[in-house]
């Protein structure tokens, strides 16, 4: 007779193992999509100068940090800033510091990285992992993400903080008490909007996101609640903020996103550019809303919570269109984008989960539909790239900085149709010795805002309030023609050169100098 073995059941790993390793394990389909992202934005950050909204930024950056720590007078940035010249710029200095331009461009690169990760957390927290998958990686692939992961600008960290706010939001679903998510919320959309003003169109879909994400459970009173009171923490942090700041702050920002004047460019061209660099996005979202009304069993807040994700996609490119202008569209729009991803997302889960379980093997079918996915996502990967290089494609500044370089270590004034990018190279000058053909910086220090108009300009010239004068004929054109007009009826200016540069619309910079014997003699 055989002696019967008794079998022994020995488990995989206790509970408490399993859970730990679960917790401490990174997705490594994240990784993959963050290691994608990082490296098609890094093959921008050394592909160009700083253009000009960088230059500003960061220069002013050093500016305040030199006047925080030596009490040195600076612009009143805040007069005419889009965000606080206080929250990002300082932050961008000190990247600027360690590592010059290209730092400060790595510092907006782990911003964008991070707001990947929060989008993969977020739709993950409202769809699933797979929905996070297709979000994160449509998302990082995009041509305005990967232009902002390169680009030295407040948009980044805006956004990211924004992205903050979204997961916070709806971090406390399915709880009875979210409390600590809301007040956490509140502080970091606060955050984004004093980092950049134009970021506050997205408040209310973060609102709405608070309510909505709570429904079907808690629900009710509770979702209601949540909503009333992150909005109430943000209107009374911002109100807070804002007597805080004083009213040259009022005045930054009525100027540039309140009352932003309206700039003339048709609606159809605004709508169109969007398209251009969302479409992808865009098309995706809504076929979440049209996935989600054949959806059985589908709830009104659950039909609703992807509505607004989708729809917020639309608000820059609606209110852009409305005043008529392109300005900085290329990188509002990835803030809808980032919320129109997460809809995509479930869209591309609602489909993949409607596989019948009687086609054989399921996850056979199931890995076909990710190896098609993938697939799908090169071209799109392509066609952000190539987005993101044309974003970037301005005129070089190396060869003016240094034509310019033995020319300014005599002192004097200097007008440049974009003065910042030669303020920042050339830190050996003050901003007090910078104009622009849109300000002229008077001897105290004080922008006078030109508003167009040529005569100060003329009569600053007639005076040699100006050694040195470049410009382009690019941003100012008929200003720069009458300049120059100026410029060959004054005795004592001559020109000394010609600069090419490069970019969509090859051209030169053309420089005039004033004789060193009659050079700082007058006032504008």
């Amino acid at each position: 007779m055989t002696a019967t073995v008794p079998r022994v059941s020995v488990p995989d790993a206790a509970p408490a193992e399993r859970t730990t390793g679960r917790r401490l394990a990174v997705p490594l389909p994240l990784v993959a999509i963050l290691t994608i992202q990082a490296v098609l934005s890094a093959r921008l950050l050394r592909s160009a100068t700083a253009f000009g909204d960088e230059a500003l930024y960061l220069q002013a950056g050093r500016l305040e940090w030199a006047h925080w720590l030596h009490g040195q007078a600076i612009p009143a940035f805040q007069t005419w800033f889009s965000g606080s010249p206080a929250i990002y710029p300082p932050l961008g200095a000190l990247a600027d510091r360690l590592g010059g331009l290209t730092g400060a461009r790595l510092l907006s690169l782990a911003f964008m990285l991070g707001a990947t990760t929060l989008l993969w957390g977020t739709a993950s927290r409202l769809y699933g992992r797979r929905a996070a998958v297709v979000a994160a990686a449509l998302f990082a692939v995009t041509g305005p993400t990967l232009h902002l992961g390169a680009f030295a600008t407040y948009d980044a960290m805006s956004l990211l903080l924004v992205a903050l706010a979204a997961w916070c939001a709806t971090g406390g679903r399915g709880r009875e008490d979210a409390t600590g998510w809301i007040l956490a919320a509140a502080a970091a959309l606060a955050l984004a909007n004093a980092t950049k003003y134009a970021s506050a169109i997205f408040d209310p879909v973060v609102v709405l996101l608070a309510a909505l994400s709570a429904c079907p459970r808690p629900g009710g009173k509770l979702a209601l609640r949540r909503a009333t009171l992150l909005l109430t923490l943000l209107v009374g942090t911002l109100a807070v903020l804002l007597r805080l700041g004083g009213s040259w702050y009022v005045a930054g920002i009525s100027q540039t996103t309140v009352m932003r004047p309206d700039a003339g460019t048709s609606a159809l061209l605004v709508l169109t550019d969007a398209w251009h660099w969302t479409a992808v996005v865009v098309l995706a979202a809504l076929a979440g809303v049209v996935v989600s009304l054949a959806a059985p069993g589908r709830s009104r807040p659950g039909f609703l919570l992807v509505v607004v994700l989708a729809g917020a996609a639309l608000l820059v490119p609606a209110e852009q269109a409305r005043i008529h202008t392109t300005v900085s569209l290329d990188k509002h729009v990835d803030f809808g984008a980032w919320f129109a991803c997460i809809a995509a997302g479930y869209a591309a889960d609602r489909v993949a989960g409607w596989l019948p379980a009687g086609w054989g093997r399921r996850w056979y079918w199931q890995a076909m539909a990710a190896g098609g996915l993938a697939i799908a996502l090169i071209p799109v990967a392509a066609a952000g790239a190539a987005q993101a290089g044309a974003m970037i494609n301005w005129p070089g500044a190396g060869r003016l900085i240094a034509f310019l370089r033995p020319r300014v270590s005599h002192g004097g004034r200097f007008l440049a149709e974009t003065d910042t990018v030669p303020e920042y190279y050339l830190p050996q000058t003050s901003w007090r010795q910078w104009s622009s053909t849109f300000s002229i910086t008077q001897p105290d220090g004080v922008l006078r805002d030109a508003g167009g108009r040529a005569a100060p300009y003329v009569s600053a010239i007639s005076h040699h309030y100006f050694s040195l004068v470049v410009l382009s004929f690019a941003q100012t054109p008929g200003l720069d023609q009458t300049i120059l007009v100026a410029l060959r009826a004054t005795p004592g200016y001559r020109p000394v050169g010609n600069v090419p540069y490069g970019g969509p619309v090859p051209g030169s910079y053309t420089v005039w100098a004033l004789a060193q014997s009659r050079a700082g003699r007058g006032s504008p």
